[in-house]
């Protein structure tokens, strides 16, 4: 089996798309797909780095495979210090879930402050992202937010500056 089948088969088997490995090693995805359709090879700290991903060892991922160890030109000794040397790569995808939380709460309660319910709202729509949990429900609190403080804000000029002396006051018995 050749070193891209085996790539694709760990990766199909860990559940990943080629984005998700991608986006998790910080690369293209087109090297993903260049890897596992032998156009290329990984280089070693991205093999080390798919080895961590995909939970298996380097060794099930490279064994008997003499043509990609010549073009490495690594030897066990090579591979086992360069493993020393990365760290471990978080494998977790959407890592940022814990924010979509904080994003909603705060352009909520931006809308109690009129002025600045206008421009808090713009920076979490800017901040939020598609791997946020609620990302859809963040768009839309701070559009309606947005629209809202808008509004609040404009009362509010209205009354303290367009509407000078119309006002009337009427005692009670």
């Amino acid at each position: 089996m050749s070193i891209a089948l085996q790539l694709k088969q760990a990766r199909e088997n860990s559940g990943y798309s080629q984005n998700e490995v991608a986006t998790i090693l910080h690369i293209s995805r087109q090297s993903i797909s260049k890897w596992e359709n032998e156009r290329a090879y990984p280089d070693l700290d991205n093999l080390i780095d798919l080895r961590n991903v995909y939970k298996v060892s380097l060794d099930d991922l490279i064994r008997e495979k003499k043509e990609l160890k010549e073009k490495l030109n690594l030897t066990d000794a090579q591979i086992d210090e360069q493993r020393k040397k990365l760290s471990t790569v978080n494998t977790k995808l959407y890592q940022n879930t814990d924010e979509g939380l904080i994003l909603l709460i705060v352009s909520l309660i931006s809308t109690m402050i009129p002025p600045v319910g206008i421009f808090v709202p713009m920076y979490v729509l800017w901040r939020n992202n598609k791997y946020n949990s609620l990302y859809k429900t963040i768009m839309l609190v701070s559009i309606i937010a947005i629209l809202v403080s808008l509004t609040n804000s404009f009362v509010i000029f209205s009354d303290l500056f367009l509407n000078l002396g119309t006002n009337t006051v009427y005692p009670t018995k």
